[in-house]
């Protein structure tokens, strides 16, 4: 791999502890790894160089939940105005379509659309598998995300509660604990590296607590202890959850997770909308982490999380865009840009800076994935970064604090350059590589054919 030298950056935001935004300074990056930071570095022959003037540079921005499947069951009409149990209800019947191929190719329109949008490492939540279809799906995705560059947390979800035993999901959907647990053995041998700068490491994630029963709780956190893997799922998304625990379990939804196992730092929870005081000092002190997905629990109606408390507390937040069918949108500074807006409504103008959204989009969510190396940018740390362009229409008048810039100006910007590994892989704007327009084409081809079938099945329709 070449040595990626980005000559005389306006404005380079390391998210380094007490360090402000450097301008007119050169990067280096070799092996994977930033090596140099400084005004002037030396060109070698061979470097690959990339013009800094006028771009704003970020550590790759790290995306803390996501359900990539679901890029294929965007912005249907028959869920557009369900809250979250009854939008479950409805694509639930899309979702048992769901094979090799769908996973494939809407692992590439997520993975492609987060990288677009400079973010550089992901999670993915896949809790969902067919019966009589290949128990292999994560394979499939890990495939997909090797192949696009991106860095990779899957985690292997899971649904054991089905409809017949009290749950919400269908019964052909779920699976039993043996299945399960079996294969996460499986993914944990074949796939988890747990070195620095890893590319792929496994979590274990089962849905929620209203999808799974309570001993496949207890014994995937002792299984993933075992194993030393990090432990994954949904809590306290909407009233009706909490409801739902407790009317069934006779507990809150947090004090239902410590009763199985569920808190500590090597544990996060996707949206933590209505997490009490009392639930917040406890996630704080356990070091618990929470996934924030300001625009998903916006279109479902969900709630708005209470991050500026959280944040107070010491609790490790990370931003994530959610599964595209409740977003309905990959784009992660999208998701950054929603998270700065909507703590100011009720908290105040304050509660949430620009510089809070940045460091939970970096270093936030590299804590919450236990990944240190990502996050910030210095000699040492992993070579991902997020380059944007400055010098357009939308940002003229902006350059009183460029480094937040692209949080309170323009309009669905894309990246001019993501990194990912030292690798460049988006370039001026797009892909390398990759033949989006061909990619939309494959991803509407397979999204038709599940929902067709879907609606053969049940004679309704979802347009």
């Amino acid at each position: 791999m070449p040595r990626l030298l980005i000559r005389d950056i306006h404005t380079l935001v390391t998210m380094v502890e007490g360090q402000a935004p450097l301008h007119g300074v050169d990067l280096l990056a070799e092996d994977g790894k930033v090596s140099a930071i400084g005004k002037g570095l030396e060109q070698q022959p061979g470097d690959e160089v990339l013009d800094g003037r006028w771009r704003v540079v970020y550590p790759g921005f790290v995306n803390t939940h996501h359900h990539l499947y679901q890029t294929l069951t965007r912005n249907i009409p028959k869920v557009q105005n369900a809250k979250l149990f009854d939008w479950l209800l409805g694509l639930y019947e899309v979702w048992r379509e769901l094979d090799p191929e769908a996973v494939d190719v809407s692992t590439r329109v997520g993975v492609g659309e987060l990288l677009l949008s400079g973010c550089t490492t992901t999670t993915d939540h896949l809790y969902l598998f067919p019966k009589g279809v290949s128990g292999e799906l994560i394979d499939a995705e890990i495939s997909a995300a090797r192949a696009m560059g991106v860095r990779f947390h899957p985690t292997r979800g899971s649904m054991s509660r089905g409809r017949s035993a009290g749950g919400l999901p269908p019964d052909d959907v779920v699976q039993t604990p043996d299945v399960i647990l079996k294969d996460c053995e499986r993914l944990i041998a074949k796939y988890h590296d747990p070195k620095p700068f890893s590319m792929c490491r496994i979590a274990l994630a089962p849905c929620s607590p209203f999808s799974v029963t309570t001993e496949l709780l207890k014994e995937t956190a002792a299984f993933a202890r075992r194993h030393k893997v990090r432990l994954h799922t949904h809590l306290c998304e909407t009233r009706d959850e909490e409801e739902y625990c407790l009317e069934k379990l006779c507990m809150r939804p947090l004090d239902y997770m410590e009763s199985v196992g569920w808190l500590g730092d090597d544990v996060w929870y996707a949206h933590g909308i209505y997490f009490n005081n009392d639930e917040i000092r406890q996630l704080a002190k356990t070091g618990t982490g929470v996934a924030h997905c300001p625009c998903s629990n916006l279109r479902l109606g969900s709630g708005i999380a209470r991050v500026p408390e959280m944040l107070a507390a010491g609790v490790p937040v990370g931003l994530a865009v959610d599964g595209s069918a409740s977003n309905d949108s990959s784009g992660f500074l999208r998701e950054m840009q929603t998270a700065l807006m909507v703590h100011r409504v009720g908290t105040g103008v304050g509660a949430m800076p620009p510089q809070k959204v940045l460091q939970m989009a970096t270093t936030g969510g590299a804590r919450v994935l236990g990944h240190d190396e990502i996050g910030s940018l210095a000699p040492g740390k992993a070579a991902d970064l997020a380059v944007f362009r400055l010098d357009r229409l939308d940002f003229a008048g902006a350059m009183h604090d460029p480094a937040s810039a692209v949080l309170f100006c323009g309009s669905g910007q894309r990246a001019d350059v993501t990194v990912v590994n030292g690798k460049v892989l988006v370039r001026e704007g797009r892909l390398v590589g990759i033949d989006e327009e061909k990619l939309f084409h494959e991803a509407n081809r397979v999204s038709e054919r599940m929902l067709s079938a879907a609606e053969s099945k049940l004679k309704t329709s979802y347009r």
